[in-house]
């Protein structure tokens, strides 16, 4: 019979093994919902690009649907679009980032500002759309207001080369609370001593951002530039639809709204599959291309 000295190893031994185990065992529901859900989704959908539609449904047909993807101008002004919104980003993320840089920095009526901001991203992209459908029309309110001051109205929706800048602002507006909570929650982390040195000193404002903010916030910042990105390229089909329906002449196009034609009106889903895939490519592309440059402009700071 084992004394309590002999027991002592084997429930040491047991104790570790179980603290080992314990953080696997904590994410593992959630691993398996991102395999169920995500992975294994995906890996159909990829497997699923490589067949043909219509007659050809189920069959083999290689690269033939990425072919065709490549020789479709639509898909291709979608790509440039994607291009557009990459050079935009920074703008989308420095709105939420000054706004909360202000709030933080407690100027008269941040409490107020705070729910105004986030209000938006309440709303459904569905009502957005319709609201900013009236305001920015050519004979709307903002026209109205254009015309007073003689700068003349605008084809906001209706002029292929302003168009796609339109549905942009609208979704930066609509989403950017959420990256506003972020930066307000990153600001919490920030070192007040930092920011109280920087005003002794009397740094002016625009230094106390470049030398003590955005270094200190550089988490945070890549966290918000990875996530805004994908918000764009993934989250404005409720706009698009409601506000141009991709048009004019297509001049609006994104991957999810050329995803969503060929799936749900050309009945060509093995094709919209294909494009889900280089939809997807484009987003870890673009992710690591950003967090790679983020961190090297941390460090060299």
């Amino acid at each position: 019979m084992p004394t309590g000295r002999g027991a002592r190893p084997g429930a040491r031994a047991g104790a570790r093994r179980a603290e080992y185990l314990a953080p696997y065992a904590l994410v593992a529901p959630a691993v398996l919902v991102i395999v169920v859900l995500r992975l294994y989704p995906l890996v159909l959908g990829v497997n699923f690009s490589f067949t043909g539609d219509g007659e050809l449904d189920g069959t083999a047909v290689g690269l033939d649907n990425y072919v065709t993807l490549f020789g479709d101008p639509l898909f291709l002004g979608a790509l440039r679009n994607v291009g557009l919104l990459v050079l935009l980003l920074p703008v989308a993320v420095a709105i939420p980032g000054l706004l909360a840089t202000f709030i933080h920095l407690r100027v008269p009526g941040h409490r107020l500002f705070r729910g105004v901001y986030f209000f938006p991203a309440v709303l459904s992209p569905v009502i957005v759309g319709a609201i900013f459908n009236l305001l920015l029309a050519f004979d709307g309110p903002v026209n109205a207001v254009l015309d007073t001051v003689d700068l003349g109205p605008v084809d906001w929706l209706g002029d292929p080369d302003v168009a796609i800048f339109a549905v942009v602002g609208v979704h930066v507006w609509a989403t950017f609370g959420m990256a506003l909570v972020v930066f307000l929650a990153g600001f919490s982390t920030l070192d007040p001593s930092l920011l109280d040195a920087a005003r002794i000193d009397g740094a002016p404002l625009p230094r106390i951002i470049w030398h003590v903010i955005i270094p200190g916030l550089s988490r945070t910042i890549q966290f918000v530039v990875v996530t805004t990105m994908i918000g764009m390229l993934t989250s404005m089909f409720g706009l698009l639809y409601v506000m141009t329906s991709g048009g004019p002449g297509g001049a609006t196009y994104l991957p999810e709204y050329y995803i969503w034609i060929q799936q749900g009106q050309m009945s060509r889903p093995a094709l919209a599959s294909a494009a889900s895939t280089v939809l997807f490519l484009v987003m870890v592309v673009v992710g690591l291309l950003q967090i790679s440059v983020l961190r090297r402009s941390g460090r060299a700071e």
